[in-house]
């Protein structure tokens, strides 16, 4: 390590500790969590085509927007919940709510023909309950390993996330074909009971943090919930580190998010390329991001994480605008690659500095603002890229897109906490 990188202070680097992808307690969790993922894929397939079933297309969007509202409006309020419950604690309660909930609708379901307001309820209620199983689910990470094998267990979460994203959507499409509604919830719920009972023999590390309860599964106490979320807010803001990191995490996902959704499909078309077209191009973007995924799995530690953590969101900013500029398909679809590659690296780094720096009881509200800036607020971009696609066309909005994620790049640049981060380093004391 350099003179001018500092490790994470509070979190000296860890000697012998136990590569993460051989810790039986990390595979564990990581596998409870793929199933989970995986379940939360099929059950996003069989709300969907339940609703086709019984209604237009208007109807649909309803069904899928009314999951996403209380999963936003709460998500801060799981946040406090996972620091005053335990994260565990309510990992395990909320994957049992879901596991309760989607295999009751299947059951439902199998008896009587799916009604819209009863997959209007499910949706409300399972958007409500996600609020609760995100934060928590973020917060476990530390809890479980040590703060030098972070950055492999970020990487080894982002496979899992490419993962369900791949084996999710055709298992539920597969369910739907040969059983119906009922059989893909079913599906569903199966998967989230598989992954209770590895939740369950997950351990926990002792949470060293001052501001801790004697344990890690005790609620605090002396407080309100309402205070203890003002305090969590007062704690990010005033944290030189952590703000600058949440700050350009958001700002890089309202810039990427609208362009690799609903304005690929747009460019897409205006260039001719089709559906296929598009297929290849999120496809290599996938593959890049999953090799980041790889890459910081094996390798487990980089130096000056803090100065490259930008210099990655550079680079990915100006592959999102180069997009719209390139002619061919085939040079498209290596840019989205790039893209994928440094946007994955870049969040990779972004979480684990942000994981291996924050106090273990504030955790759960730090990460429930961070997944609230990317599965709240993100897809707000959606209808703006979109109107503004019609307004100034492909090219310029891929490009100001792009210039407005590279601004996230800027504000961690700008940060000299950010720039002197590094990464817990194992075998130095």
């Amino acid at each position: 390590m350099t003179a001018a990188e500092t490790e994470i202070p509070g979190h000296p680097a860890v000697a012998g500790s136990v590569p993460a992808y051989r810790d039986r307690n990390v595979l564990r969790w990581l596998a409870a969590y793929t199933a989970s993922l995986v379940g939360d894929s099929v059950y996003f397939v069989a709300l969907a085509w339940s609703a086709q079933k019984v209604s237009g297309p208007a109807e649909v969007g309803l069904v899928m927007a009314t999951g996403a509202l209380p999963r936003a409006l709460l998500m801060l309020g799981g946040g406090v919940v996972a620091d005053r419950f335990g994260p565990r604690r309510v990992v395990i309660g909320s994957d049992a709510v879901r596991c309760l909930l989607i295999l009751g609708v299947a059951a439902v379901i199998a008896l009587t023909a799916p009604a819209l307001w009863l997959l209007v309820a499910v949706a409300l209620v399972f958007g409500a309950v996600d609020a609760l199983f995100v934060p928590a689910v973020g917060a476990l990470p530390p809890r479980i390993t040590a703060p030098d094998q972070l950055a492999r267990v970020t990487g080894m979460r982002s496979l899992s996330m490419r993962l369900s994203q791949i084996a999710g959507p055709p298992t539920g499409g597969l369910a739907m074909g040969l059983g119906g509604p009922a059989a893909a919830f079913t599906v569903a719920g199966v998967l989230f009971a598989l992954s209770l009972p590895l939740l369950i023999t997950v351990r926990l590390r002792p949470l060293e943090s001052p501001h801790a309860p004697a344990s890690a599964d005790t609620p605090t106490g002396g407080s309100t919930a309402r205070q203890d979320l003002i305090d969590g807010l007062r704690y990010i803001r005033r944290h030189r580190l952590i703000l600058p990191l949440v700050i350009s995490g958001a700002i890089c996902e309202l810039g990427f998010t609208g362009v690799l959704n609903v304005g690929m499909i747009l460019l897409n078309d205006a260039r001719g390329w089709g559906p296929s077209g598009y297929g290849w191009i999120i496809g290599a973007f996938g593959s890049g991001a999953a090799l980041s995924a790889a890459l910081i799995t094996v390798v487990g530690w980089v130096p000056r994480a803090g100065l490259l953590l930008p210099g990655t969101l550079y680079v990915g900013s100006a592959g999102a605008a180069g997009i719209a500029l390139v002619p061919t398909l085939p040079l498209a679809a290596a840019v989205a690659a790039v893209v994928g590659l440094s946007a994955g690296i870049f969040g990779s780094l972004n979480n684990a500095l942000i994981q291996t720096t924050a106090d273990p009881a504030y955790l759960g509200r730090v990460t429930s603002v961070v997944m609230l800036a990317t599965v709240g607020l993100a897809p707000l971009s959606f209808p703006l890229v979109g109107a503004a696609i019609g307004a100034w066309g492909v090219t310029a909005v891929f490009v100001g897109c792009g210039a407005f994620a590279g601004l996230g790049a800027t504000t961690a640049l700008a940060s000299g906490a950010v720039r002197r981060a590094g990464l817990p380093r194992a075998g130095r004391n």
